[in-house]
């Protein structure tokens, strides 16, 4: 249940900007202070305007200079200040200051929060449309520990004046659901968004924390971003938590192998192992510098109808338990793919993919909304350098392999792959485990969900225990048939 806040007024019900500032500003509990750098003092600004802001406001600042915003915040170690770190040093030293300051036993009621931001907007040549994050560290209860709501967000817009409203909006969307919407994280997310519109910014990381969120997944909450069109991508770690993959992608070598994973299949791993052994052997590629991504899409995961979150985090769970970061992102087209790949490294890419995935990419009906259809397409993936490594298939009647010598393509297309082969652009992984090809997620699936038994040996090590031990992909140890 949300929170029913002592000295709460009756307001109007209409989520507009300034009748969420006034909300917050005549309930009497909340209180706390904005610390905002680089885009102006917007967000307070709102709560200023609305009206009643001398019991909410306890402080407003902006410590622009570099200098002075490291005499109060320290030095980050990369010397830079629009990151994460630097934000949540901004979020706890703010509410130190507050409960130093404020003696409890004299304001027992008092909700306090510090909101905190530290944005860079377009700059001059209009080359880097901006970026930045934005938080808040708040209590429920004055008996609590502090909770915290903390995300990353691309301005998409090409004026400086306009990037700063925008982020005065959000950062008031942002409190007022704090303390209003806490109950329903999914319905949170979707008001960052009240009075603005996707095309002025795009939410790409977000992670919640602390006692009211202890029960929320955050790799749930990165779906709902993609699945609400906020961004094409995110990603998250083995541990469960969010990830910005601006940050994490930058200027690095890449290898991407996409899947269902569903679940995840000892020929998933023969794949993976085998395609990073020849991405990582390459000249123009740091294995120091490179990150692999297991990479699902949100067609896949729509693949029978409505996305189903369990199902979801079933996956999410067997891939973080093998050390492994995720993405999900919205490409169905695999130049989609790369391109956004693009906008964070220009260094050597891999694909990583089956034989099925490659006779895809030659079908010319996945191109049809393009003006230059597939040689469009094929510009855009290829103009990268970038390579793919293509994992066999045994074929069930001829007992052939099919590799990139004998794949067969739509007679319009021969003369393409034959470029795309020729140019070293494709790569057959020929050191792959025969014994395996006979392993097909969807089968896998179907025998844990008829109770056969035998599937646990398709899979890696440990993953079976994984999904018996948490009852994953509908595992019921009463229907096992031995």
């Amino acid at each position: 249940m949300a929170i029913s806040l002592k000295g709460d007024k009756k307001i109007s019900s209409v989520p507009a900007t300034k009748t969420k500032a006034l909300r917050i500003n005549l309930n009497t509990d909340i209180y706390g202070t904005f610390a905002e750098i680089g885009a102006g003092q917007e967000t307070v600004r709102n709560f200023f305007r609305a009206g009643g802001a001398s019991g909410t406001i306890a402080k407003a600042m902006s410590a622009y200079d570099k200098d002075f915003s490291d005499a109060i915040y320290g030095v980050e170690a990369d010397k830079r200040y629009v990151t994460e770190p630097r934000l949540q040093r901004m979020l706890r030293h703010e509410v130190d200051l507050i409960e130093d300051r404020l003696s409890r036993s004299k304001h027992p009621d008092k909700l306090f929060f510090s909101y905190a931001n530290t944005v860079a907007t377009i700059d001059f040549s209009k080359k880097f449309k901006g970026h930045g994050w934005v938080g808040i560290r708040f209590q429920l209860d004055p008996l609590e520990d502090f909770n915290e709501i903390v995300l990353h967000l691309r301005f998409r817009e090409t004026d400086a004046r306009l990037q700063q409203e925008t982020l005065g909006i959000l950062g008031v969307n942002l409190i007022y659901g704090a303390f209003y919407l806490n109950d329903n994280p999914k319905e949170l997310l979707k008001s960052f968004y009240d009075n603005l519109d996707k095309d002025q910014l795009e939410i790409d990381m977000i992670n919640f924390s602390g006692p009211r969120f202890m029960y929320v997944d955050n790799r749930l909450m990165s779906l709902q971003l993609v699945k609400n069109e906020m961004t094409n991508a995110v990603m998250f770690g083995p541990d469960g938590n969010n990830l910005l993959p601006a940050q994490v992608l930058y200027k690095k070598n890449i290898l991407a192998l996409r899947g269902s994973f569903r679940p995840v299949t000892k020929v998933n791993m023969d794949m993976f192992q085998k395609s990073k052994d020849l991405f990582f052997a390459e000249n123009k590629v740091d294995p120091d510098n490179s990150q692999v991504i297991f990479e699902i899409t949100l067609s896949n995961l729509r693949a029978e109808g409505e996305i189903n979150e369990r199902d979801f985090l079933d996956r999410a769970e067997l891939l973080c338990s093998l050390g492994q970061n995720v993405m999900i992102t919205n490409f169905q087209e695999y130049f989609k793919l790369v391109e956004y790949f693009s906008e964070f490294t220009k260094a050597r890419m891999g694909l990583a993919m089956g034989v099925y995935n490659l006779i895809q990419i030659f079908d010319e009906k996945y191109y049809r909304h393009l003006s230059g259809g597939i040689l469009e397409a094929f510009g855009k993936l290829f103009y990268r350098d970038l390579k793919v490594y293509m994992y066999p298939y045994k074929d069930a009647e001829t007992q052939e392999y099919i590799t990139s010598d004998n794949l067969k393509v739509h007679p319009r297309m021969k003369e393409l792959y034959k470029f795309f082969k020729n140019n070293g652009k494709l790569n057959d992984i020929k050191d792959f485990n025969p014994e395996i090809l006979h392993i097909f997620s969807r089968e896998v699936l179907r025998m844990i969900s008829e109770g056969e038994d035998g599937w646990q040996d398709m899979l890696p090590e440990g993953i079976s225990e994984t999904i018996v031990q948490n009852r994953l992909f509908g595992f019921s140890r009463r229907r096992v048939r031995r």
